[in-house]
This record gives structure tokens, sequence and C-alpha cells, in this order.
């Protein structure tokens, strides 16, 4: 996969989920998804996480925002993502935070998140207050920084890079 050339993302450009979702999986991969490196579409895991998510909530519409796709939005604004993670993890919940600041910026009242494991049959609430939104901010702030580097961030440790679709650009010899 020959990747594009790299387009810097203006502060007033909007992320989206995915970006977020990469910073806090690992800082690396929100760099090279950046510059066109994009080997999920080989990734079994992801084609596993997209049919987790398009058969464990049918009746449920997506919220697309252009910049990021909601998986859905129940009355009172709480936003909903489906995960397919079989345990919860912080960037999860930022994934949530995110959206619910995307939703505000448009005018929106947003009462919180819930994040959905459908495989554990879990589900975890995620606060919206003013705590939440400035760690959303922050978190925004370091996706950026990330974007901005000159050089990747060094690579995870291998063992936490099991399963990615990024390891063997990161670790192939």
């Amino acid at each position: 996969m020959t990747p594009r050339p790299y387009q810097p993302v203006e502060d007033s450009e909007p992320l989206g989920g995915v970006h977020i979702k990469y910073l806090c999986h690992c800082p690396r991969q929100l760099w090279l998804y950046m510059r066109g490196y994009r080997p999920e579409a080989r990734s079994d895991r992801v084609a596993f996480g997209e049919v987790v998510a398009e058969t464990s909530f049918t009746r449920r519409r997506e919220v697309d925002l252009s910049e990021a796709r909601i998986d859905w939005v129940t009355a009172g604004a709480i936003v909903h993502e489906t995960k397919s993670s079989r345990a919860p993890s912080p960037g999860h919940d930022a994934q949530v935070r995110h959206y619910c600041l995307l939703l505000e910026r448009r005018g929106i009242a947003v009462r919180g998140g819930v994040v959905h494991y459908p495989i554990i049959r879990r589900t975890t609430e995620v606060t919206w207050d003013d705590n939440a939104r400035a760690e959303a901010e922050d978190t925004e702030a370091q996706a950026r920084a990330v974007i901005a580097a000159p050089a990747a961030p060094d690579r995870l440790s291998r063992g936490r890079c099991r399963g990615c679709s990024y390891l063997d650009y990161c670790w192939g010899e």
C-alpha cells in the first residue's frame, strides 16, 4: 500500500472518532494513519468488529457528523458506541467523550454516553460534565500534536501490539 502525501490537519479541522481511538491505542498508529498507511482493510479483527456492530443493535441508526460516525444517539442526547472488545478500555470512553464534544459544538445538550460490549454483555456509562469536556478537549490537543509531529512516535512494547493491524509496519523485519 502506497501512503498518500501527508496533509497537515489545521487546528480548526475537526477530528473524528478514529483519530481519538488511534491516539489512545497507540500514538504511532494515529501518526501513520494520518500519513495514509491504512492496513485496517486487511485486518480480521476490524472485520469482526464491523460484524459485531452491524448485527448487535440492528434497529439503531448511525449518526453521521461527516468527520465522525456515532453508532447511535438516544432521546435526551445519550451517545451510544458499540465495541467488539472483550474488555472496556479508557480509549473507548475517550471516543464517546469526543462524540459528546462534537455534538455539543453543534448546539446539542448532551447528557453522557454508554459503551456497549455485546460479546461480554456489558455496558459502561460515560459521564459528560465540565471535567469530561476538558478531558475531551485535551485529548483533541494531544491528537493534533501527534499528527503535527515531524517523526513517528516510538513503537509500543511488542506485547502491546498483539492483534494490531499496524504490527507488520512497526515490527516487520
